[in-house]
């Protein structure tokens, strides 16, 4: 349970971390079904999955997960074995003889969404936002934005627009984006450093006329500019 709780910690703190579980085990090994670890970003494995081999193996392959942001199913053993789908294999001849099955259970934080304004366009993108798996948080230009943020929204209506952008652009937010009128938000943007990083009108161009249509192409702008994960080479083999 120290583990979990551990686990429940890394959460709160947004930080990304994989969550190592024993699922299955083929003797002899030192690890048990059930025995877990958690894998940091910073490769620190905390807990039990089996010896240093084995340990090693879950932190290699933890680590190439949390770049993925995907979970996966980890067979360690001792000899070559045909490959089976959904499931990554890795021999390791430094196992004492039995196979372990481990899931990789991989934990990102949600991406931050940091909303100024409290008028109807922040409202719905506090609320779609949140729909859509982000976590949405309502903010105050008193808010400090966090390091981590991957994006700020202002829909203040003209308070506060200039102080708050510029604090998103030191900050380094890689979506910056202002709610306003073309000729007005050319205006704000146009009296700031690097305030060409700042997307205004914020959203894709869908003919948005309401709060909730105008939320929505700005969290479609938003899902347009991540990055995408490369595409495997046609030549992968699940087997190491």
């Amino acid at each position: 349970m120290n583990l979990l709780t551990r686990a429940d910690d890394l959460r709160s703190t947004r930080t990304p971390f994989v969550l190592a579980t024993v699922v299955r085990t083929e003797r002899p090994t030192s690890a048990k079904t059930g025995d877990r670890a958690l894998v940091l970003p910073d490769g620190t494995l905390e807990g039990f999955v089996g010896g240093s081999c084995a340990a090693s193996t879950v932190r290699t392959q933890a680590l190439r997960q949390l770049e993925s942001g995907e979970s996966t199913l980890l067979r360690i053993t001792p000899a070559p074995t045909n490959p089976e789908d959904g499931l990554i294999t890795v021999t390791n001849p430094c196992l004492s003889g039995g196979t372990l099955d481990v899931f990789l259970e991989t934990v990102i934080p949600p991406a931050l969404l940091q909303i100024f304004g409290d008028g109807p366009v922040a409202t719905a993108l506090t609320t779609i936002g949140t729909a859509a798996g982000f976590a949405a948080h309502p903010s105050t230009p008193e808010t400090e934005i966090p390091p981590d943020a991957s994006a700020v929204i202002v829909a203040t209506h003209g308070r506060d627009e200039e102080p708050i952008l510029t604090a998103a652009l030191a900050a380094s937010i890689p979506y910056i984006g202002l709610i306003a009128s073309r000729t007005r938000g050319a205006a704000v943007i146009s009296a700031l450093e690097q305030g060409d990083r700042i997307h205004t009108p914020a959203g894709l161009d869908i003919g948005a006329r309401t709060a909730p249509e105008i939320a929505l192409s700005v969290l479609a702008e938003i899902l347009s500019l991540r990055p995408r994960p490369a595409p495997a080479p046609s030549n992968a083999h699940p087997c190491h």
